[in-house]
């Protein structure tokens, strides 16, 4: 099942998000008279000009979705500039409705963020819009909304066609990254769906799900599991291309991202991440997590990069567990009760918890989330 926006919830969200990031941005208006007045970004500096310039400017593929806008947010808190991928006239326009680009999309030197044109398609665009960047961070998903929840055979062909669109994004990305020597490593956002999908019939699974585990493949294949796999997939594509490619690559994986309003920022990713919530809730596999918190995930995790920081984090802020957290869950979807619970307790079902010890010991130690950038 797919939920189409109306022209009302469009307008809202390009709104929401339009002040979102003035408020991020440190926003001040100049021009010769009322009619010229422009939206302009404040550029705050430290340091050494030309080295700050390089080492804080990086790039966010999808920026305007509901996550990316939010590490877009955060990364201009923290003082970076930022490059915003947009690939189709739909985004572009919703740019320009946020009043901040302007007509012309053009690079200015005072702007501490804005937007290229880039096909994640095409390798080379993706070369020119990382060119001079520092990181990357890959948050596009591609989700088919007619195929959110099929169980018709029919639908297959629809998604094998939607898993090798992001399967092709990632590992384009990670080419790009490699063959753009500016850029030194690359934050890849996945989802806990890539790891929590395994055969529970089996006697002699680890009870712990970690950022050591993931999906199989066949397994959500059988189980219309199409969300679950194509992040698993994705994902997958990117660790390769980026070992054989000598890629640094970090990948987080999120739970069900929340925050202010996410079912109507964020409708068709949302409802294809509940695909298979009643089993997930019987096995303690159930989470969210705000999307305030993945972003700083992501930033956290980028800065550390430089240290010791590598490999797979899980994210996830809360374990639904109690029937009263999936109702509230199913009201903010718009779900029947049953899509999630099934009127089912999962406290004498739990078989497996999930462990994200690995993202919240970076998290709090204080350097790891500091401004250390080189």
């Amino acid at each position: 099942m797919g939920i189409v926006r109306t022209d009302e919830s469009l307008k809202a969200e390009i709104e929401e998000s339009r002040r979102m990031l003035l408020e991020c941005a440190g926003v001040h208006r100049r021009g010769k008279g009322k009619e010229e007045e422009e939206t302009k970004f404040v550029r705050t500096v430290t340091g050494s000009e030309d080295e700050d310039k390089e080492a804080r400017l990086v790039c966010v593929t999808s920026g305007i979705s509901f996550l990316g806008l939010a590490i877009v947010n955060r990364l201009l808190d923290r003082g970076y500039s930022v490059r915003i991928i947009i690939d189709n006239e739909e985004d572009l326009e919703k740019l320009r409705e946020m009043e901040i680009f302007g007509e012309s999309m053009e690079i200015d030197e005072e702007r501490r963020v804005w937007a290229v044109m880039a096909k994640l398609t095409d390798v080379e665009s993706l070369c020119e819009a990382f060119n001079g960047c520092r990181g990357v961070f890959h948050t596009s998903a591609f989700v088919d909304p007619g195929g959110v929840s099929g169980y018709s055979v029919s639908l297959f062909a629809r998604f094998k066609f939607m898993a090798e669109i992001e399967v092709t994004a990632s590992e384009n990305v990670m080419e790009a990254c490699a063959r753009t020597p500016s850029v030194a490593k690359c934050v890849f956002t996945s989802s806990l769906l890539a790891c929590i999908w395994r055969d529970n019939t089996l006697n002699d699974l680890p009870p712990i799900l970690d950022h050591n585990c993931w999906s199989d493949e066949s397994l959500c294949r059988h189980k219309k599991m199409w969300f679950a796999l194509g992040k698993t997939m994705a994902e997958k594509a990117a660790w390769t291309v980026a070992r054989e490619r000598d890629v640094k690559l970090a990948t987080i994986c999120p739970a069900l991202v929340t925050g202010p309003e996410f079912c109507r920022r964020n409708p068709t990713a949302s409802i294809a991440y509940l695909k298979g919530a009643q089993e997930m809730y019987a096995d303690g596999l159930l989470a969210t997590v705000d999307v305030s918190r993945v972003a700083e995930a992501h930033a956290c995790v980028y800065e550390a990069m430089s240290n010791t920081a590598s490999g797979r984090y899980v994210c996830f802020d809360c374990v639904i567990r109690r029937e009263e957290e999936a109702e509230e869950l199913a009201m903010q979807m718009g779900l029947p009760m049953n899509r999630i619970s099934d009127n089912a307790s999962s406290d004498s079902l739990i078989r497996f918890e999930l462990c994200n010890r690995k993202l919240s010991r970076l998290m709090s130690t204080p350097s790891r989330c500091s401004d250390d950038v080189h």
